[in-house]
């Protein structure tokens, strides 16, 4: 069992001094310290900790704004510290301390209620998007070319102009431009078409002339 310490500031002009003495008094083996915004999920010291962290190991924090900056932040750390079976414990935060049954209790509240806001968030995000749909909102990213650059692009091309020239007077890359070129489909004519004889006018002319003679004689006898 080993207790392991994590200090951290957001820019270089800030002191450590005052929380490695803080975890030092705490019984901290070693302390892990960097400066970088606890924005960041790309944090190399915090990440070596947990990588270093062994069952029945203790991570100590001086503060929860220490390690995360956020609720969901906080919580994935916390898992990755449950998966090595260690605990966490936070100074300055008596509730936050995964050794006692009561701080495990307090995170497990905690963690409700973070899932409990992310599915009030999807559902109002949801509802949103749907009523936005409905008054004819389009998501996603913007057209890169107006309805009349659109046009002006087509009769350029129209009239032999290179995709290229195009592009680089609307800023765009060429393919934007090939993308705009309407597409013409060919039919192709089947077997059967392709074989058929062709229909000789004449013949038929006479049959349809030599049948309607035909019905005007019957009709007159």
């Amino acid at each position: 069992m080993a207790y392991r310490g994590y200090a951290r500031v957001s820019t270089n002009g800030q002191d450590l001094a005052g929380q490695v003495a803080e975890l030092d008094a705490a019984g901290c083996a070693k302390v892990y310290r960097e400066k970088v915004s606890g924005a960041k999920t790309d944090r190399p010291e915090l990440l070596k900790l947990l990588r270093a962290l062994e069952p029945a190991d203790v991570l100590i924090v001086t503060r929860l704004d220490r390690l995360a900056r956020s609720t969901r932040d906080l919580l994935n750390v916390l898992d990755q510290v449950a998966k090595a079976g260690a605990g966490f414990k936070s100074l300055g935060d008596a509730w936050a301390d995964t050794t006692t049954p009561h701080g495990r209790l307090m995170l497990t509240v905690l963690g409700g209620l973070a899932e409990f806001e992310r599915d009030l968030i999807r559902a109002r995000t949801g509802e949103g998007r749907k009523r936005a749909k409905e008054r004819g909102v389009r998501f996603g990213r913007p057209p890169k070319l107006t309805h009349h650059q659109r046009e002006e692009a087509l009769q350029r091309l129209a009239a032999g102009e290179t995709q290229a020239d195009i592009a680089r007077t609307f800023a765009v890359d060429p393919t934007t431009i090939g993308r705009l070129q309407p597409i013409i489909r060919i039919p192709v004519l089947t077997r059967r078409w392709r074989s058929a004889k062709p229909i000789n006018h004449g013949a038929l002319w006479k049959r349809t002339s030599l049948a309607t003679s035909s019905c005007s004689m019957r009709r007159n006898g």
